[in-house]
């Protein structure tokens, strides 16, 4: 009928009325009819999803979230000590066979179904269980992660001093323990601590102040300044969604790169460093036959990519239906690998330089974990001249590296909520809000005098076995209930190929065996000790032939 269409048209449209000049005492008036700004709906009659701004908003973002602090003090000491530059065998045949499939695999569901961890279990609902699991482990790792990066803060204020705090043994933290490197004879002395590491442990911390878990004490005000910051930082990088976290991660996930070649060229000119290299790259392909080098490449590869937080579900959820997912997982998986191996030259030209300085073995200053980036690094940096410029740069990359991976864990936690319950949309702001102040709440534990037993129960407990178990069943949901051929549609149906046999057959069967035999998942908490020997029963025939 063109009378309904032409009152639906009017209906449609807004009268502008616009008043003009009087000429010779007569008023013209303008009218315009003008359409209202469209709101975008989909297919399904829903509000279309918000995209990046643009798309290497969306690679450096994955890439911040997958390279983060372990990059720096997890892969070069595993590599250092599981037979040097033999260590990549394992771990690039982990990466081939596990690492890039369960990337893309997380990449491309997400991007097909547009919805964050726990609403794209829409395509097999039984296991939308799966998807509140790795939210809840994604705000499990804020508890404590982001308290890491106060850290790095802390040390960042203290490095704008003229003589940086943990070169000496006469402040007030320090115990009759504290011992200057320049003591060769105390250096096997297990009673004997280093400046920096009283300043670590005494300064910081204030471990010496508790005397357990069950005495925590007071959030110490320092500690607790610098996570108020971080959440602050954390709540205006995300609270209007990709379009702002897109643009912060232009600083935060290029930074590191920035910085870590800066020290690679100031390391490489140390006296020792070229010792140290070349310890981090020999080869010892005897180690190979050590069950427990092959067990933690394994492991390494699944934790240091991400899969399993929801984060990169969540990402790709915000890409353009058509958008290249496949190539995406190439390149970043393919870039957070190559930044842990450049890393390791950073690292261990340092630890080089430590080790010919005080003339001890090189195994006697390398170490992983907190201990490398909070106590080894700034010693070493600390006998440098200009220190204090060093300190500064070297703990601003620490900060960029922690930021952008924290970043990446809220998103998880909030494009889930968000996309299941579709009432908090229009609420973003107060729901980042309010989860970012539940985390700064909860974090206070880990900033008192006692909080390093907590922050080590978190980090041991938090993301360990339930990541593994989470992405196993993830694998499984979509590979064998929900289907490969369909999923291998949906891929088709977005970038205009199907995955080929090689990622169909490792989705289907090499992905969820990896994870399912990793030796610390399938091994009773009590024989953990035997696994670290590298005595796994369950890799042993007779264990599958025993009845």
């Amino acid at each position: 009928d063109p009378v309904a269409l032409m009152s639906s048209l009017v209906l449609t449209k807004a009268v502008e009325l616009t008043l003009v000049k009087e000429q010779n005492g007569v008023q013209f008036t303008s009218s315009a009819i003008v359409a209202p700004a469209p709101t975008q709906i989909n297919s399904s009659g829903e509000e279309e999803r918000e995209t990046w701004g643009k798309k290497i908003d969306f690679l450096l973002s994955v890439i911040g979230f997958a390279v983060d602090l372990a990059n720096v003090w997890r892969f070069p000491y595993l590599c250092y000590k599981n037979g040097g530059g033999a260590f990549l065998v394992p771990y690039l045949f982990f990466m081939v066979i596990a690492g890039m499939p369960l990337f893309y695999m997380e990449l491309a569901l997400g991007q097909y179904n547009r919805e964050g961890a726990a609403g794209v279990w829409k395509i097999c609902p039984i296991f939308k269980g799966v998807g509140f699991t790795v939210i809840l482990i994604s705000l499990y790792v804020g508890f404590y992660y982001n308290v890491i990066i106060s850290w790095a803060l802390f040390y960042l204020f203290s490095s704008f001093t003229s003589e940086l705090p943990w070169v000496h043994c006469n402040n007030t933290w320090n115990s009759p323990n504290c011992s200057d490197w320049a003591d060769n004879s105390s250096i096997g002395d297990i009673y004997k601590a280093t400046p920096a590491q009283e300043y670590f442990e005494r300064g910081v911390l204030h471990i010496q102040d508790s005397n357990g878990i069950d005495d925590l004490g007071r959030p110490r005000w320092q500690l607790t300044s610098c996570l108020a910051v971080v959440i602050v930082l954390l709540y205006f990088s995300l609270w209007k969604g990709v379009k702002t976290s897109g643009k912060v991660v232009w600083i935060t996930a290029t930074m590191p790169y920035v910085v870590l070649t800066v020290l690679l060229l100031r390391g490489v000119t140390l006296p020792g460093a070229i010792d140290g290299i070349k310890a981090y790259l020999s080869v010892d392909f005897l180690k190979l036959c050590d069950a427990k080098v092959w067990i933690e490449a394994a492991t390494q590869i699944c934790f240091s990519l991400g899969v399993g937080f929801g984060v990169l579900i969540a990402f790709s959820s915000y890409n353009k239906f058509s958008n290249n997912c496949y190539r995406d997982a190439i390149i970043t998986s393919s870039i957070n690998s190559l930044t842990s191996f450049f890393s390791g030259f950073v690292v261990f030209s340092f630890l080089g330089y430590m080790s010919h300085k005080h003339n001890v073995a090189l195994d006697k200053v390398a170490r992983d974990g907190a201990g490398l980036v909070f106590v080894i690094y700034p010693e070493a940096i600390a006998t440098l001249p200009g220190s204090s410029v060093w300190a500064v740069i070297f703990f601003i990359m620490l900060l960029t590296l922690g930021i952008d991976s924290a970043m990446g864990g809220m998103e998880s936690v909030i494009t889930g909520l968000i996309d299941e319950f579709k009432c908090l949309h229009k609420h973003r702001e107060l729901f980042t809000l309010f989860i970012v102040v539940s985390t700064f709440l909860i974090s206070l534990f880990c900033v008192t005098n006692g909080g390093m037993y907590v922050f080590t129960l978190l980090d041991h407990f938090a993301a360990g076995t339930s990541i593994l178990f989470g992405v196993l069943i993830e694998a499984i949901g979509i590979a064998w209930f929900y289907g490969v051929d369909r999923f291998s549609d949906d891929i088709e149906e977005m970038i205009g190929q199907r995955p080929g046999l090689y990622w169909r057959l490792c989705w289907k069967f090499v992905s969820p065996c990896f994870l399912l035999r990793l030796a610390y998942a399938i091994t009773p908490e009590t024989e953990h000790h035997l696994v670290d020997n590298g005595e796994v029963r369950q890799f042993t025939l007779q264990h599958w032939l025993v009845v």
